[in-house]
């Protein structure tokens, strides 16, 4: 980890003092134990805020329509990267103007596994590319890493970036994952009553603050449809009716667009498994639509915006 921090810093140091971009965007420590923030570094003095470790959880990519007249050096993992992938054959940003610092990635941790992992609480964690060291008021505790890796980061296929201008790190061994989707077909087998009960549960704490649409760098829209009165596609209220409609019309939106970076629930609150409806939504565009994974190249384009001959269309019979 400490060797892709020193890399990084190298290279926006050097992008810097040669003024080939305005800033650069990575992570930096932030204020709340095991999440680090996003940083935008623009004097070459200030490039050691940048670090790279296993609590880089925020999507990036997420910032880049806000700069569209800049000229940006991003830190990007796979997932990242793919979100750039997309942002540039949706024509919202251009390649031209964003240098990729890509990071062959090993995973992010789950805060709340590294929480139930501690003996008290947390003073100081500490990471290599095989295992987790938590100190803690209760004493020290060393657990494997794979154990405290988010759940997205566990089914990830992609690690290293797609798309790069030069790497920190060698590119690391893809991951061999059995099934993506065995946490979507648990749903999909129970009953209808058993999955109305399990959603409503699900949702039954969102304070519909949002946060998980603002994190998603999928969700660029000028105006979002949660916001719109006339017409209004969405209640207002707590209702459970309301708080599905918002999440179900969402999922729809980026389905076949989403790279499962985990932003949304890292940013929401109330600790909600949101990824829950997006992943079944991709899971059935590949299904139907004999799909790949998202922005996998910049050659690449989502199902739901290209037209084939030959795509299957029951739904019209």
């Amino acid at each position: 980890m400490q060797k892709r921090t020193e890399k990084i810093r190298e290279i926006a140091r050097k992008l810097l003092d040669e003024k080939k971009v305005d800033f650069v965007l990575g992570h930096k420590k932030g204020s709340i134990a095991m999440k680090n923030a996003p940083v935008f570094v623009q004097r070459p003095e200030d490039v050691d805020l940048l670090i790279w470790d296993g609590n880089c959880r925020s999507n990036l990519a997420n910032f880049l329509t806000h700069f569209k007249d800049k000229r940006i050096a991003i830190v990007a993992q796979g997932c990242v990267s793919r979100n750039i992938v997309g942002l540039i054959l949706e024509k919202q940003i251009s390649r031209d103007n964003i240098h990729i610092i890509g990071v062959p990635c090993i995973g992010m941790l789950s805060r709340d596994k590294v929480t139930q992992s501690a003996k008290g609480t947390i003073v100081e964690v500490k990471e290599d590319n095989e295992q987790v060291t938590i100190k803690s008021s209760g004493g020290e505790t060393t657990v494997s890493r794979k154990e405290l890796l988010r759940d997205n980061c566990n089914i990830c296929t992609h690690r290293n970036p797609v798309l790069s201008d030069e790497l920190v790190a060698e590119a690391v061994k893809e991951q061999e994952v059995a099934d993506q989707y065995e946490h979507v077909k648990k749903i999909e087998a129970m009953t209808a009553e058993e999955k109305s009960k399990f959603f409503e549960e699900l949702y039954s704490t969102c304070i519909r603050c949002y946060a998980c649409r603002d994190a998603c760098p999928l969700c660029y829209c000028p105006e979002c449809f949660v916001d719109k009165f006339n017409p209004q596609w969405c209640g207002k209220s707590q209702d459970s009716k309301d708080v599905l409609s918002y999440h179900i019309i969402r999922a729809f939106h980026v389905a076949g667009r989403c790279t499962e970076c985990g932003a949304c629930e890292d940013a929401c609150p109330m600790g909600i498994k949101v990824r829950v409806l997006t992943s079944k939504a991709e899971k059935d565009i590949r299904e139907n639509y004999d799909a790949h994974e998202p922005w996998e190249s910049l050659e690449s384009q989502p199902p739901l915006v290209t037209f084939k001959i030959d795509d299957p269309q029951p739904f019209i019979k």
